[in-house]
């Protein structure tokens, strides 16, 4: 989960897939963050993502550096305990202009039986389940 999580971390941006009803929806994501050995990301819940994993957990999100692209499919759950909101908060100041771990919308959803596949034309996938 390490090699994962350094991965999405030096590309900075990564693409979360989710479905709405049968129409797939792709948007851009930046927060990743490991909490109590699980990887974890951040959204809010106002915002029609969260309500799209909260229907359906199973997401794939995809992100591309230094001629490698990663794929990374599983289950997203959520974690409502003010700690694990802090701890993301804490790893991405930034956020904390818009977000605060009481305010009632942030929302982090951690990943479950999830597996990465790292890709390139020069090389043999590498596939991580965590």
């Amino acid at each position: 989960m390490q090699r994962v999580y350094e991965f999405l971390k030096r590309a900075g941006t990564y693409y979360l897939a989710t479905v709405e009803g049968d129409q797939p929806r792709v948007r851009p994501f930046g927060t990743v963050h490991i909490f109590e050995g699980k990887l974890y990301i951040q959204t809010g819940r106002v915002k029609p993502v969260s309500h799209q994993i909260l229907e359906n957990g199973k997401v794939e999100i995809c992100a591309f550096s230094k001629g490698e692209w990663i794929r990374v499919a599983g289950t997203l759950v959520e974690d409502d305990r003010l700690e694990a909101r802090q701890s993301m908060l804490d790893a991405y100041p930034s956020l904390q202009k818009m977000y605060q771990a009481d305010d009632g919308n942030t929302q982090v959803f951690y990943f479950k039986d999830a597996t990465a596949t790292i890709s390139a034309f020069t090389h043999e996938p590498e596939v991580i389940p965590f």
